[in-house]
C-alpha cells in the first residue's frame, strides 16, 4: 500500500452536493491543510434540489482560510467538461461518488443510470489515464493549470476512490457478504452498473497502472440524507399522517451504516492507495482493491421502524401519542430488492484499522434531531 498524504493536494469529489459527498468534503475541509477541493455535481431533480442546495450552503459556511474550495455545476457524463477540469486543476486524488442512485428508480428510468454510472465513470477513468500520460510527457507544460500551483512536478492521479454498492451482491444467499464472493447475478440495473464500475476500474488499473479502490457501501443513513431512503421517506410520510409500507412483510434485514462511519472509511482509504508493482511478465499487477463498508450488524426492518419512531417522538418530530400501528402496512417484496444485506468488513479493519462503530439508535437519534431543526427552518 502506498501512503497518500492529503495535505496540499488537489482533490476532486464528484457528487459533492449529494449526501455522502457533502459530508466527505466537510471532513476534508476540517482535517486537511493547504488543500484544493473541487466539487462537481449536476444538481439533478431525482429528489428535492433544495436539500442539495442546503448541503452546499453548509459547505460554504465552514470553508476556512488556507483551503481552496470550488463548486462546479456540471455532469460527469459531459466528457469535455471533465477533460477541462482535469487539465485546469491537475488532480492528485479523485473520489467518484456521482451516480444515479436507487434500485427501484433504475427500473423506471434506466437511461439515467447508463449515462451517469457508466458513461460518467468511463469519463473519469479516461481523465485519470490521461493525467498519468501528461505527468510522464516531457511536453506536459503545454497544458496550463490556471487554478492551482504545484510545489512538486505533477505525478498524475495518485488514487481513484469510487463508490460501489452492496447491491452488487444481488440475491447471494451466503452471509455476511465478502468481497471474495462472486457477484455475477445482479437483480437491478443499478447493481449491474456498479459491478460494471468495478470491472472498468480493474481494466484501467491493469492497463494503465492507475491505483483504484472501490467501496461497497451498505445502506447509508444520517442527517441531510437522501429522501428516497426508507428512514427519511418514512419520516416524511408519518409527519403527513400517511401510511408507510414495510416490504417483505417486515422480513428484511439491512446493514445500516451511519454517514460519519462511511466518511471515516473513505478518508482512510484515500490515504492508502493500492501499491504499483510489476508481475513476472513485466506488466503491471493491477493496483486495485475493493472493500465493504458496513456496520456488520444487520437490523430487522421492523426493529428499525420501532427505533425510528421512538427517536422521532423523543426529538419532538411526532407527538408522544402518535398511533404508529394505524400508519404501518406490511406488503410483499418489491422487484429489485433483496431480503438481506450484511457486510463482512474484516478487510477494511485489517488494512485500515477501522470498523464502523455508530449504533442504529445513535444514528437515528442524530437524524431525528436534525430533521426537527431542518423542518422548522422550512416553516
Amino acid at each position: 500500500m502506498e501512503k497518500v498524504n492529503l495535505d496540499n493536494k488537489t482533490i476532486l469529489v464528484t457528487g459533492g452536493a449529494g449526501f455522502i459527498g457533502s459530508n466527505l468534503i466537510k471532513r476534508l475541509i476540517a482535517d486537511t491543510k493547504g488543500t484544493t477541493i473541487v466539487n462537481i455535481d449536476n444538481m439533478n431533480s431525482y429528489y428535492d434540489v433544495s436539500l442539495k442546495e442546503y448541503r452546499l450552503k453548509e459547505l460554504e459556511r465552514v470553508v476556512p482560510a488556507g483551503i481552496k474550495y470550488f463548486f462546479v455545476k456540471g455532469d460527469i457524463a459531459d466528457k469535455a467538461l471533465i477533460d477541462k477540469l482535469f487539465a485546469e486543476y491537475q488532480f492528485d486524488v479523485v473520489v467518484n461518488l456521482a451516480a444515479q442512485a436507487g434500485v427501484r428508480y433504475s427500473i423506471e428510468n434506466p437511461d439515467a443510470y447508463i449515462m451517469s454510472n457508466m458513461m460518467g465513470f468511463y469519463n473519469i477513468l479516461e481523465a485519470c489515464r490521461r493525467s498519468l500520460d501528461y505527468a510522464r510527457d516531457d511536453k506536459g507544460d503545454s497544458v496550463i493549470s490556471t487554478n492551482v500551483e504545484k510545489s512538486q512536478p505533477y505525478r498524475g492521479v495518485q488514487h481513484l476512490v469510487y463508490a460501489s454498492s452492496s447491491s452488487v451482491y444481488g440475491g447471494n444467499k451466503k452471509v455476511p457478504f465478502s468481497t471474495d464472493d462472486r457477484v455475477d447475478n445482479p437483480v437491478s440495473l443499478y447493481a449491474a452498473t456498479k459491478k460494471s464500475n468495478e470491472l472498468f476500474a480493474h481494466c484501467y488499473s491493469k492497463l494503465y497502472d492507475i491505483p483504484t479502490t472501490g467501496l461497497r457501501f451498505f445502506t447509508v443513513y444520517g442527517p441531510a440524507g437522501r429522501p428516497d431512503m426508507a428512514y427519511f421517506g418514512f419520516t416524511n410520510k408519518l409527519l403527513k399522517g400517511e401510511t408507510i409500507k414495510i416490504f417483505n412483510y417486515g422480513n428484511c434485514r439491512r446493514d445500516f451504516t451511519y454517514v460519519d462511519d462511511i466518511v471515516e472509511g473513505i478518508v482512510r482509504v484515500m490515504q492508502g492507495a493500492p501499491e504499483r508493482k510489476k508481475g513476472e511478465d513485466g506488466l503491471p499487477i493491477p493496483p486495485y482493491a475493493i472493500y465493504n463498508i458496513g456496520g456488520g450488524q444487520p437490523e430487522n426492518l421492523l426493529d428499525f421502524v420501532n427505533i425510528l419512531q421512538e427517536e422521532l417522538v423523543r426529538a419532538g418530530v411526532l407527538p408522544s401519542d402518535f398511533d404508529f400501528e394505524a400508519h404501518k402496512e406490511l406488503v410483499p417484496m418489491q422487484p429489485g430488492d433483496v431480503p438481506t444485506t450484511y457486510a463482512d468488513a474484516t478487510a477494511l479493519e485489517r488494512d485500515f484499522g477501522f470498523t464502523p462503530k455508530i449504533t442504529l439508535r445513535e444514528g437515528l437519534r442524530k437524524f431525528a434531531e436534525w430533521y426537527k431543526e431542518y423542518n422548522n427552518s422550512l416553516g
